[in-house]
């Protein structure tokens, strides 16, 4: 097994200035790769910190991924830090040098002098391209015997054997694709995963995660007692991961997720990272269908999930925002009187909402919701968190009532999420036929 330790740079980190992605999306892409996390620290822009947490790492395990730290700025230590402790010097890059003149030219942008610094490059290290911004990536080779001087007095701890340190940039738009190009493969090659390994995540909609625990945990005691069980909820969607090591471990894992789709059925909607949008837009594309939305309390929420999928324009028509009364009435010929009599919130102007997009558009499918979104505006029949959401069809149109209490963000993506479900399953029960 090889263990790992994350270290994330970057004093705003501490503040709580900016959030770390970086923690849960590395810790999830090395697990499913079969390394196992073992560690993170986030530590200040600090040369005592970095060195410390560096070191420190280095004497427990082998491999040390370090993110942030490596652009232009002063407070960009982490090239220059690492480099001191390890006893390397700096060396300048003209292959470096030469990409970053061409990043700037190419955005007819004269490079700041400062931006030199990022061409400097650890003595032996090897260069990580980046082709998504400016600093590239570096991963340098640490001999056993200066790891084993920084794990002195760890008794138990310390992994014999060279080790490596990889080093990432900060931003996620470059550090996610510079891991899956450069530093996936690097691993392969320098770090494998010796012993048999494997997992799988299937994504569920529409059960809650304490039920989805228990009931799974149930089952893979009687046919897969060796495999782990892992669940993670966000946002109306639960993520059950599989996973094994040792003989045999792919053969138990498909034994388990045969397991786990006979009892979760159609709740299950993906593997992997599988957006739910991206499945509804996949079978609206199979279908030869097309859809529109017409929103109100989720305020374009479930219009931006589909359209962050690329090719989404080729079943998905648009939609509108129909936040006020008004709205509804001149843009989905939603009836007054029925905004009179039942509320804004309620099935007959859901249902209505979802026809006259659909009309409107002309598409094959369309869905609709309206809501109280909070904390304000509930009342003792309608709390805060109803809604009602509407799927309209060539088949007809269903409504259903939902109650999602919470935030506004909370509350907009959970109930985007059951509305892209409503389609799915409509979608699914017509291929059936």
């Amino acid at each position: 097994m090889v263990r790992v330790e994350l270290i994330h740079t970057g004093t705003e980190l501490l503040t709580g200035a900016r959030l770390n992605v970086h923690a849960q999306w590395l810790s999830e892409r090395l697990s499913l790769l079969g390394y196992e996390v073992s560690r993170q620290v986030a530590v200040a822009d600090e040369a005592g910190a970095i060195r410390a947490a560096v070191a420190e790492a280095l004497g427990r395990v082998r491999l040390v991924l370090v993110t942030g730290g490596l652009g232009p700025t002063s407070d960009d230590r982490t090239r220059e830090e690492i480099a001191g402790l390890l006893g390397l010097g700096l060396k300048l890059d003209e292959r470096v040098l030469k990409r970053l003149e061409s990043f700037y030219a190419a955005r007819g942008r004269p490079m700041p002098e400062r931006a030199r610094v990022q061409a400097l490059v650890p003595a032996g290290a090897v260069v990580l391209e980046n082709r998504w911004g400016t600093a590239p990536g570096l991963a340098i080779e640490v001999s056993e015997e200066l790891r084993s001087a920084w794990g002195r007095g760890k008794a138990g701890t310390f992994s014999e054997g060279s080790g490596w340190l990889i080093m990432l940039p900060g931003p996620a738009r470059e550090l996610h694709p510079m891991f899956e190009e450069e530093v996936m493969p690097l691993l392969a090659r320098l770090m494998p995963v010796e012993e048999e390994w494997a997992s799988v995540t299937l994504r569920t909609v529409g059960l809650p995660e304490s039920q989805v625990e228990r009931e799974v945990a149930g089952v893979l005691e009687g046919v897969a007692p060796a495999v782990e069980l892992g669940t993670c909820v966000h946002f109306g969607q639960v993520d059950v991961r599989l996973s094994a090591r040792g003989p045999g471990a792919h053969a138990r894992i498909r034994k388990a997720e045969a397991a786990v789709l006979a009892l979760l059925g159609g709740a299950v909607f993906g593997r992997g990272g599988e957006l739910l949008e991206a499945v509804v837009l996949r079978l609206l594309r199979e279908r030869g269908a097309t859809l529109a939305v017409a929103e109100s309390c989720t305020g374009g929420c479930l219009a931006h999930r589909l359209t962050n999928v690329p090719g989404a324009s080729e079943v998905f028509w648009g939609g509108w925002i129909t936040y006020s009364n008004e709205a509804k009435v001149k843009s989905l010929g939603v009836d007054a009187s029925d905004l009179a009599a039942h509320g804004a919130v309620s099935e007959p102007v859901a249902r209505q909402m979802a026809e006259g997009a659909r009309r409107a558009a002309g598409s094959t499918y369309a869905l609709a919701i309206t809501g109280i979104a909070g904390p304000t505006g509930g009342t003792a029949e309608k709390p805060v968190g109803t809604v009602f959401v509407a799927c309209a069809g060539p088949e007809g149109t269903d409504v259903v009532r939902r109650f999602h209490p919470g935030d506004r963000l909370t509350f907009k993506e959970v109930t985007a999420t059951f509305a892209l479900d409503l389609l799915r399953r409509v979608l699914m029960d017509r291929g059936r036929r």
